[in-house]
């Protein structure tokens, strides 16, 4: 982990299966530095949820989550509803956490002006 850059400045690294998931103790120091997300109880994945003014200003969101999940090759999992999106990350491939969920977690963040 390269700690001499925020979170927003790294960007994705292919994960293969056999990688072992983040340790505990670094999952909650890198879900400090991203607000308003959680760790699951098991560990595994981190979730938030986005809210908005309406059904556009929602799809607006969902696709630009989208360019910036195609640009770091690592995408969520997202439920969507009129006037919200609850986004999930985990690396599927590792069956939990790694710097790739909380690297996206951060640009996602950032297309929020708060």
């Amino acid at each position: 982990m390269n700690n001499d850059q925020t979170l927003t400045q790294r960007t994705c690294k292919p994960c293969e299966g056999g990688t072992e998931p983040l340790a505990s103790d670094v999952a909650k120091t890198l879900v400090s530095q991203i607000k308003g997300w959680t760790i699951s109880d098991d560990g595994t994945t981190i979730t938030k949820r986005f809210e908005f003014k309406g059904f556009y200003k929602t799809m607006a969101f969902i696709n630009a989550m989208a360019w910036v999940a195609n640009q770091e090759n690592h995408h969520p999992d997202f439920e969507a509803g009129y006037h919200y999106v609850i986004v999930h990350f985990t690396t599927h491939a590792i069956g939990g956490l790694s710097e790739n969920d909380f690297i996206c977690a951060a640009k996602i963040d950032a297309l929020i002006s708060e």
